[in-house]
């Protein structure tokens, strides 16, 4: 996105351990993670790594070098029997008073390819116990603008609440949420001015074939507002590519005006 994140200037690897398990809606489990003490709340899209034991391991080795590149490095020659799974996530709610967070993961609708992260999420009994990096926020908009455009799948869901919940109670927008059901609906704390539009896929006529593509088409459908927008579009990778494209080469908007992150890709698992 070639533009400075607020994120932490260290990497202080810590031990979470799972307090909580709630089934908040058919398709979304949260985890509340405790024992994060020192954690900084940077608001916005708050997001982080977390590491879990692979199938065999009895111990759960985090890297030990604090630079972004030096633990990853570490982490890459780690042997795969002692190298931990690790999954990035928004963070749904934070309490650095008390050393608190809340993951919300996402189950998707083929749970014969389910990973790590879900099947941890769907396992976790309290007292189990994951690895924890803080990552800082990635909404960090550098430009004067009138309005904010957000646009997203389930997966996005967390991050486009946090950055709802963290816009000046002035802002006006608009949010594009896609969800695998209508009962995966989430309240969402954001200012009035912020149009929050969610698109079920289980109410939705459109024919679609991944996730992300209602999105993609209720985007390019919609009658935006006029001035300088910043737009943030996140989630399957052929929605967040597509919608930037679609801004840029459609909608005339300056590259600079259009963060997109691409989060996993549809039929593709990840393997590190």
């Amino acid at each position: 996105m070639g533009r400075k994140k607020n994120t932490p200037t260290d990497c202080q690897f810590m031990m979470a351990e799972v307090i909580k398990t709630e089934r908040i809606s058919p398709n979304f489990v949260r985890l509340t993670l405790a024992g994060l003490d020192g954690l900084k709340a940077w608001g916005s899209d708050q997001w982080c790594r977390l590491f879990f034991t692979r199938q065999g391991q009895d111990v759960l080795a985090l890297p030990t070098r604090t630079t972004e590149i030096g633990w990853y490095l570490q982490y890459l020659a780690t042997p795969k029997a002692r190298r931990p799974w690790v999954r990035a996530y928004t963070v749904r709610e934070t309490r650095p008073d008390v050393g608190e967070v809340d993951i919300d993961f996402v189950i998707h609708e083929n749970q014969d390819s389910m990973g790590p992260a879900a099947k941890f999420a769907l396992e976790a009994q309290p007292g189990d116990q994951l690895g924890f990096l803080d990552q800082g926020s990635a909404f960090t908009p550098d430009h004067p603008h009138d309005w904010t455009l957000l646009v997203g799948d389930e997966t996005a869901l967390p991050a486009i609440a946090g950055i709802c919940r963290s816009l000046p109670e002035t802002a006006e927008g608009i949010a594009i949420i896609e969800i695998p059901i209508a009962a995966d609906r989430q309240e969402i704390v954001a200012p009035t001015g912020m149009d929050i539009r969610w698109i079920a896929r289980d109410e939705s006529s459109q024919v679609y074939e991944k996730p992300g593509e209602i999105a993609l088409k209720a985007l390019m459908d919609a009658t935006l507002p006029k001035g300088e927008v910043h737009a943030h579009v996140i989630g399957e990778s052929a929605l967040a590519t597509g919608a930037r494209r679609h801004l840029i080469q459609d909608r005339g908007i300056s590259k600079r005006h259009v963060d997109f992150v691409g989060y996993w890709r549809h039929g593709r698992a990840q393997t590190s």
